[in-house]
């Protein structure tokens, strides 16, 4: 209940009430200012959890990319000042025989060993997509190999391949076949290296294809089945198609992988592993990058062939852009 206001004995009429006071400064905009710091934390706050992500990313892997590209126009020798050659690294490189003997060993590994690869790949998850007994087991142990180190996968297979007691050798010879020169030769060197590409990444490709036939809808399974097509046919005409970009993503990434070469046949060579053999015959452009650059010294053309090598990535990735615009389009049309 309110409080009568009581007039004055003379009649005149009470003092009027002081007015409220504002309180401090900037009270009564504290809800403008609250939405502001809402809106500022909706939009800044994204951008600080990706922060780490770019910070190193440009510590990592920018700065040491538009360095590499600095020191390739350079000459660089360890120890000593670099010094401005334009693109002579890069001219140089078109008439090394090295250069082009590194590519084309690249070339031919990669092939030699990621066709046959991602074949067995689709083959073996095409069995695994089925219910198999004991497929859990099998799932796990085509990665083994995936999850064995470089080191000692290449090892046991230079053992495997040796010319002169190696077990390749003595079944050949079980029947009737002379011993190969698995290290000295060239394209024994290189399906032997290739080989132990094969067996390390089959089975983990093999897993990415099972996923994604894993996601093929069962409806086009039934509905060839009704219409009389084998597990063959299904496999041509379901499985195939609907997988088609997990395919072309994983060829990619093997091509990549194959222009990355480096640790097997280093290993593989031994003592002459870093030169690809005693006449280069398995010299990749990482083997050579690395030996222009740590063993002759010659940094600045190292450099020249990393970039020819991240050229060369961009030219697939541009290759592979192209085929899924072409596919896209395709379906859309």
């Amino acid at each position: 209940m309110a409080t009568p206001v009581r007039a004055r004995p003379d009649g005149s009429p009470p003092p009027a009430a002081p007015p409220s006071s504002p309180g401090p400064r900037g009270h009564r905009s504290s809800p403008r200012w609250r939405s502001t710091l809402y809106r500022w934390d909706l939009r800044a706050i994204p951008y600080v959890f990706v922060a780490p992500f770019f910070l190193t990313f440009a510590a990592f892997g920018l700065f040491p990319l538009i360095y590499t590209g600095w020191l390739s126009l350079h000459r660089v020798e360890l120890g000593g000042d670099p010094t401005w050659k334009g693109l002579e690294n890069y001219t140089d490189l078109a008439t090394s025989e090295f250069f082009w003997n590194a590519l084309v060993n690249t070339f031919t590994i990669g092939v030699i060993s990621t066709v046959p690869q991602l074949l067995m790949a689709l083959g073996l998850a095409h069995l695994l997509n089925y219910r198999l007994r004991g497929r859990g087991f099998f799932r796990v142990a085509i990665l083994a190999p995936y999850a064995t180190s470089i080191a000692a996968a290449t090892l046991v297979f230079a053992q495997l391949f040796n010319t002169d007691y190696g077990m390749i050798n003595g079944v050949l010879g079980w029947f009737g076949f002379d011993p190969v020169n698995w290290e000295s030769s060239r394209w024994p060197a290189q399906i032997a290296i290739s080989t132990i590409v094969t067996w390390r990444w089959t089975g983990y490709n093999a897993l990415i294809y099972l996923a994604a036939m894993q996601a093929v809808p069962q409806d086009l399974y039934e509905a060839a089945s009704l219409d009389g097509a084998s597990r063959w046919r299904q496999f041509v005409s379901v499985t195939i198609p609907s997988i088609r970009p997990t395919i072309l993503f994983t060829i990619i990434v093997s091509t990549i992988g194959a222009t990355q070469l480096f640790g097997e046949p280093m290993l593989f060579g031994g003592s002459v592993g870093i030169s690809g053999g005693s006449g280069n015959q398995f010299q990749t452009l990482s083997l050579l990058m690395y030996e222009k650059g740590w063993i002759t010294g010659a940094l600045g053309q190292a450099s020249a062939i990393a970039w020819v090598m991240l050229l060369l990535l961009l030219l697939v990735g541009g290759v592979q852009a192209l085929v899924s615009r072409h596919h896209r389009k395709k379906l859309g049309g």
